[in-house]
Formats: C-alpha cells, sequence, structure tokens
C-alpha cells in the first residue's frame, strides 16, 4: 500500500486573496503549471501541488509533496513568494500539517 502524500494548508486572513492568486499565477506561469479559475488556482511544481482558494478575508493555501523535505521546501518557496506578492500587506502564514 502506497504512502500517503504529506499535506500542509495555512489559512491566511487577507483581504486581498484574489488579488495574491492572480499575481501569484502570473509570477509562475513563466515556468510552472497554472491552472487558474475565479478565486482558485493549482500550481504544479516538480515536488508537488499548491492549491488556493480566496474568500472575502482569507486566504486558504494547500500544499501536497512527494515527502516531507519537500513539503518543507514547498512551504518557504510558497511563504516567500506569497510575502513578496502581499508588499506592505503583513500576511500571518502558519502551516499546519
Amino acid at each position: 500500500m502506497e504512502a500517503a502524500m504529506p499535506i500542509s494548508r495555512a489559512e491566511i486572513t487577507t483581504e486581498s486573496g484574489v488579488k495574491l492568486i492572480d499575481r501569484l499565477c502570473k509570477h509562475w506561469a513563466h515556468k510552472l503549471d497554472v491552472e487558474k479559475s475565479e478565486g482558485q488556482a493549482r500550481v504544479t511544481f516538480e515536488e508537488g501541488t499548491c492549491l488556493m482558494h480566496a474568500e472575502d478575508s482569507k486566504l486558504t493555501v494547500a500544499l501536497e509533496a512527494l515527502d516531507d523535505e519537500s513539503l518543507d521546501r514547498l512551504e518557504e518557496v510558497v511563504d516567500s513568494h506569497l510575502e513578496r506578492m502581499a508588499g506592505k500587506e503583513s500576511l500571518d502564514i502558519v502551516w499546519e500539517n
């Protein structure tokens, strides 16, 4: 039986979830597989997947990776990119696995 892929998620309080998803998708679309629809997106990395879903006052990000090390790396990548795309807005990102 195959081991389940490790998963991590963060619920981030923000009014600009849709804007953040748009910016991230534009940024990552140059080198990654990005699928985007209204208020949500799926980005496929080499070592896993990032699902994002924006609601009125929060952005939910779920990561699924091949192994724990990849998950840690993905958390760092998504974290730093979210911070950068948020500009002046400070985001409180707490990953739960």
